[in-house]
Order: C-alpha cells, then structure tokens, then sequence
C-alpha cells in the first residue's frame, strides 16, 4: 500500500493491559497527524471491531495519556473474533468506516487474531508488542515489562523490611505464566536468595539446599522470587512444602498479581512505545504489513508476525549463572 492510497488507519489495544499502552496509542494518532492521515480508536480491542464502536482520533484528543497507565482505549479478549462469523462482522464494520489498515498492540494472541484477519480479508496490518511478559520474538522489549519489573522490585524491597525484622522466609510469585523475565530480573535487582521459574529445572531438593546454605552462612531472612508458571508449583504449595521440611521456619508468602500491570510507564517504557508506535505508522506507509514492529540493539526493526508468535525470546543464561553466584 502506497503512501496516497492509505488514507485512514484503526488503532487497537488487544489482551492483557500494560504500562505504555497509552503512550504507543498517542504515538500512533500524532503520527498519523504528522503525515495527515486519519486515524480511528477502536475500543475494546477486536471487540469493539465487532461491535463497531470506533471514533476519530486527532492529536489533540490523546493529550496528558502519556504518563497514564492502562489503555484508554480499553481491552478484551473476543471470543466472537475467533469465529469466521465474528471476523466478517468486523470486517464490515472496517469498511464502512473506511479504514485501510490496522495497527495492533497487544500481545502474541491479539497477533495471532490479526495474522488470520489478515489472511481472509487482505487487511493490511502492523502489531505493536504490549505485554509484560517481554516474550515476545523479534523485540529486545515489549512495552509495559521494565513498569512491570520496577513495580516487582518496589515491592520485594518493602517486603525485605519486614523479613529482615521479623527473621522470615518470603516467597514472592510474580507474573509469568510461560516466562520468568520478570521472576529472573526482579530477583537480581533486589537481591533474591532463589529465583523459580519455567526455563530452569528446579526441584524442592535444590531449594532446601539453597535455604540451608543461606542458614548457614548467617542469613536469618531470605526472599524466594517465583514465576507464575514455576512447575514446581505456585507460592503458596512451595511455602507449605518448606514448613514441612523446615518447622522452625517462619514462613510468608505474597502474590503480587494485577498490581504488577498497573501504573505509570517508565520514561524507558514511553520512549519505546513512542518509537514504536511511529514505527507502525511508518512501517504501513511504507507498504509493509503482516509484521510487528520492535527493537532490537536499540535501533527499530520489523519482524515477520508468524516469527513474533511461534518463536519466544530466551532467557539468557548468564543472568541465570549471575544469580547463583549472586546468592551466595
């Protein structure tokens, strides 16, 4: 698609919510402005496709959301999307509104969702990784994960105080249902004894060993930093096993969850989902389509959508050997 016939582009935010959705959203409208083509807010992700609840957007109309969490376009997951029933029914509503392409932020389903959208209907698209898992293939970040790890470690440093005076065990369970970016960088930065997570196998033995270790070297509090997916299990059956092993222990658990999603982005966070949504505007006029737009050695690049959604980014290994020697 050409610069001259891309006249209108839809925004969208899709899945689970993240710190700089708002800020890639006013990216995305001030430079459509910049290049004076429309652009249209659909609310409620692929929802609001469906259901035709779109409204025209101009720079003026996302002013002071830069610093504002959540997304003010609101999101969902749409069942209804998932049908060829549900797709046609938003794609007709594309039309008559006259959009000619779709910039997507979301995470790897709502890419999923557009890829299929794109390959029955020929909509042009671009997604935008928002999510703060930082799964993501084809981005060094996704918007909302460096929010999300300075919330974890915000938070495991006020628990600290409290373990430190009361000589307790705390078990801390963070996001990452399939990833441990947040669980493994969190648990460096704030000094973590063991950090559980999905990519590492772990076992209680290991754990037990690293306690008595830590016991014996004159540590009298510890904080044990585990991923949501650990398959161990969560905090609460770790912390249950513990107590068993270890009777004298006193034992706390705390589950961080949604506040992990919420509040103000990181200045690193707007300023990657500032480049990336001009990226997407971008990356349409510039005829590309069916890719996501990242960053990779701080310099904007674009990613083959099938790419970003069956490849996942890796833990790197050598953050998993600085924390064993961190922990001693």
């Amino acid at each position: 698609m050409s610069n001259a016939t891309l006249k209108k582009i839809g925004v969208l935010t899709s899945g689970g919510d993240s710190p700089g959705m708002n800020t890639a959203v006013r990216a995305v409208v001030r430079a459509c402005a910049y290049y004076q083509i429309k652009c249209v807010g659909i609310k409620m992700g692929y929802e609001g496709l469906i259901q035709n609840q779109m409204s025209e957007l101009g720079a003026r109309s996302v002013k002071h959301i830069i610093n504002r969490g959540g997304t003010f376009l609101q999101t969902a997951r749409s069942d209804e999307f998932r049908t060829k029933e549900g797709r046609e029914k938003a794609y007709k509503h594309l039309k008559s509104n006259g959009l000619d392409a779709l910039i997507v932020i979301g995470g790897d389903g709502s890419f999923t969702g557009a890829n299929v959208f794109f390959k029955e209907f020929g909509i042009p698209f671009i997604g935008i990784p928002g999510t703060i898992d930082n799964d993501i293939f084809g981005t060094d970040f996704t918007i909302g994960y460096d929010t999300a790890l300075n919330t974890v470690i915000e938070a495991i440093d006020r628990i600290r105080d409290s373990a430190t005076s009361h000589n307790r065990i705390f078990f801390v369970e963070v996001m990452g249902r399939d990833a441990g970016f947040i669980a493994l960088n969190s648990g460096i930065a704030s000094g973590a004894q063991d950090i559980l997570i999905p990519e590492k196998k772990d076992s209680l033995e290991g754990l037990f060993q690293s306690l008595e270790k830590s016991e014996q070297a004159g540590k009298n509090s510890s904080i044990i930093v585990v991923a949501e997916g650990e398959e161990l299990g969560n905090a609460f059956e770790l912390a249950k096993a513990t107590e068993m092993r270890f009777p004298d222990y006193d034992v706390r658990v705390t589950v961080l969850g949604h506040i992990q999603r919420g509040g103000n982005p990181t200045c690193m966070d707007r300023v990657l989902a500032s480049r990336l949504g001009v990226a997407g505007v971008e990356g349409l006029l510039e005829g590309r389509t069916n890719v996501m737009a990242g960053l990779r050695s701080n310099k904007v690049v674009y990613t083959p959508i099938e790419e970003a959604i069956k490849k996942h980014n890796e833990i790197d290994k050598e953050l998993i050997k600085v924390a064993k020697i961190l922990a001693v």
